[in-house]
């Protein structure tokens, strides 16, 4: 009874951390409910069965948190997409492992219920591990984030998903440990080739998808280690997963069914650019700074640029300077800008950029049309007017409405496409000037040029 109270607590407090981090204001007190409820799961789970090896078990514990503090102390914040890729990994990779110990425990027998169990936990673990660390492989470039396409693909992942069913229900069958191994080989092969026609512009989906199949494969292993709050966590996990997944393919005009299947995007073109001679407008920081402080309101778009420049701090005082002229200043975040979902709120809180600067999406496009100028730094796709035109790679995608304002400026390293390979028109607008260089460096700049005006 005490053992199923704690884990009744600790679910509690798993879900309660759910829902602090639905908002940056609440973000930090949801982490804490996540610690203590898991801090509560694990120590309850020591103590009901006193035939552990406590010994080996410490020393796991201290192993893996000592290389966490350290790798959680030292990566960036640009950095963050391909290391939570690879905590997904970790994930599908110990719910293979625990499913692994089950079947080869050969003191136990299992169920119909527990070999169904035993199944469903394996595959997604499994698929979910290869399919991280292709996904982390994309995202830290350790090899091409372009999307890789080849003839029959979708015949060969029908093939490798019909094998991986059908090993498995021979296991379920005669409870074959051949088969059982057989299923997880094509799982882990299907996880590869599911991820493989996926392009960097997509990466952001394919993350909160992999958080969803991790939450799914704990849960599975949950059941067969008879674990409550596992099961719970396992499937708030999966179920918030699966939701933020189908939020950010409607943010992107993708299809769930697509993401599910793997090779979505694939149809897009890599570089749509035009070698056409497109003249746009350039200005110095000097000029920017002018125009900035000669100014109204604001709205600054954040992308990914700004994460890899690491300008967050310089942006937000260059905010604080102009809020203190009395210049209304706001923050304009897309969904799906950077390369995980909250990747801009998270380099921005970082920064302590105020909570209530910061609008989503669809709560400030609105208010474009009455905006003096807007400051797009480090972003392209999410503000591609192409968005609008049928036929376009990226048509029917919401955007954030930049080009409604009265002035537009673009601060990027150069011309380049973005993720979606495609020219951006807002940069060659009447409206736009293009500040080129590196976003810390020219915020840098224009810090020094309003402080001289």
């Amino acid at each position: 009874m005490i053992t199923l109270t704690l884990y009744l607590v600790a679910s509690v407090l798993i879900i309660l951390a759910l829902r602090g981090l639905s908002s940056p204001v609440s973000s930090r007190q949801g982490n804490y409910f996540g610690m203590i409820g898991m801090a509560v799961a694990v120590l309850t789970t020591l103590l009901i069965n006193h035939s552990y090896v406590y010994l080996l078990i410490s020393i796991s514990i201290l192993f893996g948190a000592s290389i966490g503090l350290v790798v959680a102390k030292k990566v960036e914040m640009t950095k963050m997409p391909e290391l939570v890729a690879l905590m997904h990994s970790f994930v599908g990779l110990a719910a293979m492992l625990i499913a692994f110990a089950s079947i080869f425990n050969f003191d136990n027998e299992h169920s119909t219920v527990q070999r169904v169990e035993l199944f469903l936990g394996s595959f997604i673990g499994a698929i979910t591990f290869t399919a991280s660390l292709v996904a982390f492989g994309k995202l830290s470039g350790k090899f091409a984030s372009k999307t890789i396409v080849f003839r029959g693909q979708h015949v060969l992942n029908l093939i490798l998903f019909i094998s991986m069913v059908f090993f498995g229900a021979t296991y379920f069958i005669n409870e074959s440990t051949t088969a059982f191994l057989l299923m997880n080989v094509f799982a882990l092969v299907l996880g590869i080739t599911l991820i493989v026609p996926i392009g960097g512009a997509d990466m952001p989906v394919v993350v909160s998808m992999l958080n969803s199949y991790s939450g799914w494969a704990a849960a599975g292993i949950g059941f067969t280690l008879n674990n409550s709050v596992l099961i719970i966590a396992g499937a708030c996990v999966g179920s918030s997963g699966a939701i933020l997944s189908y939020i950010m393919c409607k943010s992107m005009n993708r299809s769930i069914i697509s993401v599910l299947l793997g090779g979505f995007g694939s149809e897009a073109n890599e570089a749509q650019h035009s070698d056409s001679d497109k003249n746009h407008k350039t200005g110095s920081p000097t000029d920017v700074a002018y125009l900035m402080t000669s100014s109204e309101s604001i709205i600054i778009i954040p992308g990914y640029g700004l994460a890899v420049a690491r300008a967050q701090h310089a942006l937000q005082e260059l905010t604080n300077k102009l809020v203190d002229m009395g210049i209304k200043v706001r923050y304009a975040i897309h969904p799906v800008a950077g390369r995980m979902p909250g990747h801009m709120n998270v380099l921005l809180a970082e920064a302590d950029v105020p909570y209530d600067q910061v609008f989503e999406m669809d709560d400030i496009n609105n208010d474009f049309t009455e905006t003096d100028l807007v400051f797009v730094i480090g972003a392209n796709d999410v503000v591609n007017p192409a968005a609008k035109i049928p036929g376009s790679s990226i048509y029917g995608m919401p955007i954030l409405e930049a080009q409604k304002a009265k002035t537009i400026i673009v601060n990027k390293r150069t011309m380049g496409v973005g993720y979606a390979g495609l020219d951006n028109d807002l940069f060659y607008d009447n409206k736009t000037m293009m500040l080129l260089g590196d976003a810390k460096e020219s915020v840098e700049e224009l810090i020094k040029a309003v402080d001289d005006l």
